[in-house]
């Protein structure tokens, strides 16, 4: 008897000379995926919590802040959003630092170590700043869903609520499903500025932008806008909390950080100069709604450009819905310990977006307003999140080093003169 080990097989039959591999070949692993699956997969290894961030510094919020910048100052405050885009950076690094190192949230941090009193006002104002971002991020898309298809602004602010809801059912299903969906909603957006940029070589007068002044007529409440909506309460919270589930080194999270910022930094550098480009020197029509003027004026330039505004717009608020409503429970979560299910919070956030969008009034401001909101409460995350980093005994060799430190204070404190500055703009008209 042959020792079956010994048993040659018989070679494989050809059929129009390609050889066929017999039914009893050795497995030879995993067929390869298709092209598209593999790009997915890709995507989804190289998507963090700085992804998710970075899709809350480019919402609505900043489309209006930017353009409006852009479209009445030129591109004189362009070293707010270069300034304010690296203080960015260095603040997210933080809450990723704080929430990598003791596995909570910044919220829960604060639970812990604060007084009660202490815990509710920041519960309170967390919640107000949540609420600002939904409106912002409701608006955006709405507007944007009425310049595209025409839709009335209540329909589309429905619309983006629920597309929300929708990208948030992503998360029971592993959170890279819903990372790897942000990423994609952001790349879109980066797409669409990109095009815009090349178009109408947006960068060509970028440097005179870079040098620090407030001068010109509403500069310190666009320049405390364009703080509010790039140094983002919300995502501070939002990332220390994401951080705490990544079991990943923190030299990762400084490379997504900086990656996934850095997109976010691209967009926003760009929206501001394109609309200084096209928009400033009067052609923005002022009897009309900013976003919608702009839109206007892009289409003066071609088709192409007003698309793009329009769909980076959509996109942007479709993204940042998801975001804004997650920013909630986590707050609601690690200030008070108490949850409610996303879809019941998404209506009662959506509440005020849609209050404002029923009211004749200008979309814009409520936009820019809304960014204002935000920056107000940028002091009351930060202070917190620079106390509990620089803490020893809580940070043990992650603790901040004295210069980190010293800038996070120096950020701090020019946000809290901003609103400082604000507060006097609406006092003296």
């Amino acid at each position: 008897m042959l020792d079956p080990r010994q048993t040659r097989r018989p070679a494989p039959v050809e059929e129009d000379g390609v050889p066929l591999v017999d039914a009893v070949a050795p497995a030879q692993g995993p067929p390869a995926p298709p092209p598209g699956v593999a790009v997915v997969r890709g995507l989804r290894r190289l998507c963090g919590p700085g992804v998710v961030v970075a899709v809350a510094y480019v919402d609505p919020g900043n489309f209006a802040t930017n353009t409006e910048a852009g479209a009445s100052l030129g591109v004189r405050l362009l070293w707010v959003v270069v300034v304010a885009s690296a203080a960015a950076m260095l603040v997210q690094y933080l809450a990723a630092k704080a929430g990598s190192v003791t596995g909570r949230s910044l919220p829960e941090l604060c639970r812990d170590r604060y007084p009660r009193g202490v815990n509710r006002f920041l519960w309170v104002q967390a919640e107000i700043v949540s609420m600002a971002t939904d409106v912002a991020e409701v608006l955006g898309a709405a507007v944007a869903l009425s310049l595209l298809f025409g839709l009335p602004l209540p329909v589309g602010g429905l619309l983006a609520g629920a597309f929300g809801v929708g990208l948030l059912a992503l998360r029971p299903q592993g959170r890279r499903r819903f990372e790897a969906a942000i990423a994609a909603l952001l790349l879109v957006v980066l797409a669409c500025y990109v095009y815009q940029v090349l178009t109408v070589g947006a960068f060509a007068g970028a440097a005179a932008g870079l040098q620090p002044s407030l001068a010109g007529q509403g500069a310190a409440l666009l320049a405390a806008g364009i703080v509010g909506a790039t140094v983002m309460p919300h995502a501070i919270y939002v990332h220390s909390s994401l951080a705490s589930s990544h079991r990943i080194p923190l030299r990762t999270h400084r490379f997504d950080i900086v990656a996934s910022l850095s997109a976010a930094a691209f967009v926003n550098v760009s929206i501001l100069l394109v609309a200084a480009t096209v928009l400033s020197g009067g052609r923005l029509d002022e009897a009309t709604d900013t976003l919608t003027a702009a839109y206007e004026g892009f289409g003066a330039v071609g088709a192409g450009m007003a698309a793009a505004f329009a769909l980076a717009l959509l996109v942007a608020g479709l993204a940042a819905s998801g975001v804004g409503t997650l920013a909630g429970d986590i707050v609601m979560a690690g200030f008070v310990r108490r949850r409610i299910p996303l879809v019941t919070r998404r209506l009662l956030t959506l509440g005020p977006a849609m209050v404002v969008l029923c009211l004749p009034g200008s979309t814009t401001q409520a936009l820019v307003l809304s960014q204002v909101v935000l920056s107000f409460g940028v002091p009351f995350a930060l202070l917190p999140l620079v106390h509990i980093t620089a803490d020893r005994a809580l940070m043990g060799r992650q603790v901040n080093r004295r210069l980190t430190t010293a800038l996070a204070v120096v950020i701090t404190l020019l946000v809290c003169a901003l609103n400082a500055a604000v507060i006097s703009a609406l006092f003296t008209g």
